[in-house]
């Protein structure tokens, strides 16, 4: 089965639950967790190189927790992949074609060089925005635990604060 690991699908799976808030929110970790079904301390490593890679930030304190770095529409899918994968490459040929004495002159190389640009180039324009807008019931079922006081930093009725990107 060719796929990505379980960390960038974990990934995605956290980036994705921020989106689904509103902007500026901030989270605990371990809610992101419990909310994703997701094991904590592999969250907390995947915070950090998320955090490391400009995707999300951290705060510590009352009023802390965990928030995107940056709008969800301004972040793709193939950033968070790159992030926790080192990048894209169908095949390890794609990435150094030393690997193979053949890959100069095989059809079959440049078959997986052009997925692999399709599929990246696909990646970078799915953006959590629009991620998080797929599912009728996936936002409303995030702004119900945003409104029982567990996210800080945003209105419980969901909508950005006054002045806030």
């Amino acid at each position: 089965m060719l796929g990505i690991s379980r960390q960038t699908d974990y990934a995605a799976r956290v980036v994705l639950h921020l989106a689904c808030l509103a902007p500026g929110a901030k989270v605990p970790i371990a809610d992101i967790a419990k909310h994703r079904m997701l094991p904590l301390d592999f969250v907390r490593r995947i915070v950090g190189d998320l955090v490391k890679a400009g995707i999300l930030a951290t705060s510590r304190g009352s009023g802390g927790g965990v928030s995107l770095a940056r709008p969800a529409e301004e972040i793709s899918l193939g950033e968070v992949v790159r992030a926790m994968e080192g990048g894209i490459a169908l095949n390890h040929c794609v990435s150094d074609r030393r690997v193979c004495p053949l890959a100069a002159g095989c059809p079959v190389q440049s078959v997986w060089v052009d997925a692999t640009l399709v599929l990246d180039d696909y990646l970078a324009t799915v953006r959590f925005s629009a991620l998080a807008q797929r599912s009728a019931s996936h936002q409303p079922a995030h702004l119900r635990v945003q409104a029982i006081g567990r996210v800080r930093g945003a209105h419980q009725d969901g909508l950005p604060k006054t002045g806030h990107a």
